[in-house]
């Protein structure tokens, strides 16, 4: 058959024995791979949108209206995320009165790690209007964009100083929007040493309060702006998740942000589900979390599933929460990417095998259909430098002879073009060299949506047991 690879034993291992080939199959989709990003631009620090460079082509921030339209003392700024950024600096400026379009700062520059900030103005400002300008920059803290427009922003001193989290994790938003396991984010505030999220069973009674709800059912804390979550959230009815700072002794600080809903139920009945790690799970370029759906290959699926990966999995973890986060869902097709974090750590490939292995027997068994998919390739030398870990000498022969066993499964062939010469993975398809950026989990998605309909049109036979 075209995609279903009936692949003899001899075959098998004359592949495994030669895993580092590359292993071309008639009719797999390519894909078109788009000039990486610039990685340099012109620094300037005068700002005047007359002094854009004629080479820097990257689009730039675009900057979130102001609400409301002035600003207490502690004004939140927002503006859009840039693909290539791993970070942000902001400006916060005052106009230079001697100089027609020029700023001069009214406070350090400030680096943040997501699409917005909320601080305390300078004592000694005694304007009423200050101006901004924000750039994304990479890990090395070089502009990958251009500023955005400068701003202003009004303030009015009247208006009371409340440090509320501004929350940026939205679920149930369309396909891909659905984890077993949440990720919440949000904007940090000012005087919080620490956060707790608080899970609740109904809208809060105290809407942006200080106390927590009667309707808590669990609470997590965290010193940054964002929290994984270590427990999958199973509910038929819809669950609430918020946030508030908390200072070095234990007190509130401001009030709690406003309650966001999500709801994650197997009643929804969801013919297709996807496991695995954190490729799986969502997130990349180091800062943005799996809630940020760009970074989810199933945002750009063309059909709605369930995301049950888990980040941080290795292929054994993948393999033993299958009959407590896998069956209530009950899907007809599991896409599975295991074995990522297990073989760039030196396991033995067949170990890896073993895991997928059981994987497939669990979900014959309970007449759920695997598909695979086949292990991207990694770039060690931006994993280091993005965590500081170190990767298996011989990974690209540890993930050729799973891939060779992949390739003998019903299967999607995701990998083509994700590779340099050296069969690294590309870092413009992925920052830290691990976890694909948008790009990326865009060309897996377009390598699913290509073969899905002939996954649908596969007889039944073809999945029993071999």
């Amino acid at each position: 058959m075209r995609r279903v690879a009936y692949i003899t034993m001899f075959l098998f291992c004359f592949t495994v024995s030669f895993a580092f080939l590359s292993l071309a199959r008639p009719g797999t989709v390519q894909h078109h791979i788009i000039s990486p990003p610039m990685e340099k631009v012109r620094k300037t620090y005068e700002v005047s949108n007359k002094l854009v460079s004629s080479d820097l082509q990257q689009v730039k921030p675009q900057v979130m209206a102001q609400t409301p339209e002035k600003s207490s003392l502690m004004p939140l700024l927002r503006w859009s995320r840039i693909d290539t950024a791993v970070a942000y600096e902001v400006d916060i400026l005052k106009k230079n009165e001697d100089e027609q379009d020029s700023y001069e700062p009214i406070m350090p520059t400030k680096r943040v790690y997501v699409t917005g900030y909320m601080f305390y103005l300078p004592k000694e400002f005694d304007g009423d209007v200050f101006y901004w300008r924000v750039r994304g920059i990479d890990l090395d803290g070089n502009g990958v964009s251009d500023y955005s427009d400068v701003e202003p922003v009004y303030v009015d001193r009247t208006l009371p100083i409340v440090e509320k989290p501004a929350t940026l994790s939205y679920y149930n938003q369309g396909n891909g929007t659905v984890l077993l396991y949440p990720v919440y984010d949000w904007i940090p505030i000012p005087d919080a040493e620490k956060y707790e999220i608080e899970i609740l069973d109904a809208a809060p009674e105290n809407p942006n309060g200080t106390e927590p709800s009667v309707h808590r059912i669990d609470s997590l804390t965290c010193e940054s702006s964002e929290k994984y979550d270590p427990k999958s959230r199973v509910s038929d009815a819809v669950l609430y998740w918020r946030v508030r700072g908390i200072d070095n002794v234990g007190h509130t600080v401001g009030v709690y942000s406003d309650a966001v809903p999500f709801k994650t139920s197997p009643e929804d009945n969801y013919d297709v589900a996807t496991l695995g790690d954190s490729i799986s799970h969502g997130g990349g370029s180091i800062s943005y979390s799996p809630s940020d759906w760009a970074f989810s290959y199933q945002y750009y699926l063309d059909f709605p599933t369930i995301n049950l990966a888990q980040s941080g999995d290795t292929s054994n973890m993948t393999a033993e929460r299958f009959e407590r986060d896998v069956l209530p869902f009950h899907p007809k097709y599991l896409i599975i990417l295991m074995g990522s974090n297990s073989l760039r750590a030196g396991e033995s490939p067949y170990s890896v095998i073993y895991d997928m292995k059981k994987v497939k027997e669990a979900c014959l068994d309970h007449d759920i259909k695997p598909v695979f998919l086949t292990i991207p390739p990694i770039n060690p030398a931006n994993i280091k430098k993005a965590f500081d870990q170190d990767t298996a000498e011989d990974w690209q022969q540890r993930v050729a002879i799973v891939n060779a066993w992949i390739r003998t499964q019903i299967h999607i062939d995701i990998t083509p073009g994700m590779a340099d010469t050296d069969g690294n993975l590309f870092t413009y398809l992925a920052l830290d060299g691990l976890h694909l950026d948008p790009q990326g989990k865009q060309m897996m998605a377009g390598a699913i949506n290509a073969e899905w309909k002939y996954i649908l049109s596969l007889p039944d036979d073809v999945w029993e047991k071999k």
